[in-house]
C-alpha cells in the first residue's frame, strides 16, 4: 500500500523543480515548506534528472538512509543531482526546459541476511532497489532501473556491484552485504508538465 498520496508525490516533484530553478537561475537556495507533517519526517530521497524526450540520465544523487527531513533532503539532492554527479557536467540553466525531474522516496534499507545463493530469490524486479556494501565500496541502484533496462535479477545484482566499482560477482563474496529497499517514484511526464506515479 502506498505511503504517499499522488498529491504528495506531485508536491515532491514540483518542489524539486522549484529548488532547481531557484538555484540554477538565481543562485539562491531554498527549502520547500511541506504541506503536511509527513513530508518533513526523515526519509531517504533520490532526485533523478533525465533528458527529454530521450530519457537519458542527466544526474542522480540521493540519501539512501532517512538521515534528514524529507523536504530538506529533497532540496539538497535536487541541487546535488544537477551539480555534483561526477558522471556529468553541471546542468546549465538553459537545460532546465528540456529536463524531466523524478523523485524517489525510499524505505530504510534491509540487510539480506541469508546465504548468498538465496539472495536472488529475495529480490523482486519492479519492487526492490539494491545496495551493495563491501569495505569502503558502496553501490546503489533504484528499483526503476532494472525495469527501464530490462534486466533480470542476476543482471541487477551484477550491475549494482559494478556501480560500487566492484566485479559483477562481488555480491557473492562472503563479506559483501546486500540490502533491499522499496521506493515510491514520481516523475514529470514532460519538463514542467503533469506528474505521474512511476511505482
Amino acid at each position: 500500500m502506498a505511503f504517499f498520496t499522488d498529491a504528495e508525490g506531485e508536491w515532491m516533484v514540483r518542489s524539486a523543480r522549484s529548488v532547481l530553478e531557484a538555484y540554477l537561475r538565481r543562485g539562491s537556495r531554498m527549502v520547500p515548506e511541506p504541506p503536511s507533517e509527513k513530508l518533513s519526517k526523515p526519509f531517504g530521497v533520490f532526485t533523478t534528472l533525465k533528458r527529454h524526450p530521450s530519457g537519458d540520465l542527466r544526474g542522480c544523487i540521493g540519501y539512501p538512509e532517512p538521515i534528514k527531513p524529507l523536504n530538506v533532503a529533497l532540496a539538497e539532492t535536487a541541487i546535488l543531482a544537477a551539480t555534483e554527479d561526477p558522471r556529468f557536467p553541471p546542468v546549465r540553466p538553459e537545460e532546465l526546459d528540456s529536463i524531466i525531474v523524478e523523485v524517489s522516496a525510499l524505505t530504510p534499507p534491509v540487510l539480506l541476511d541469508v546465504p548468498k545463493q538465496e539472495i536472488p530469490k529475495r529480490v523482486e524486479i519492479g519492487k526492490h532497489g539494491l545496495i551493495i556494501r563491501y569495505g569502503p565500496y558502496s553501490g546503489l541502484l533504484l528499483p526503476q532501473v532494472p525495469v527501464e533496462e530490462g534486466w533480470d535479477v542476476d543482471q541487477f545484482l551484477a550491475y549494482t556491484a559494478l556501480k560500487a566499482g566492484l566485479p559483477p560477482d562481488a555480491w557473492t563474496w562472503p563479506d559483501a552485504r546486500i540490502y533491499t529497499f522499496t521506493a515510491e517514484v514520481f516523475s514529470e511526464i514532460e519538463p514542467k508538465g503533469p506528474v505521474r506515479r512511476v511505482m
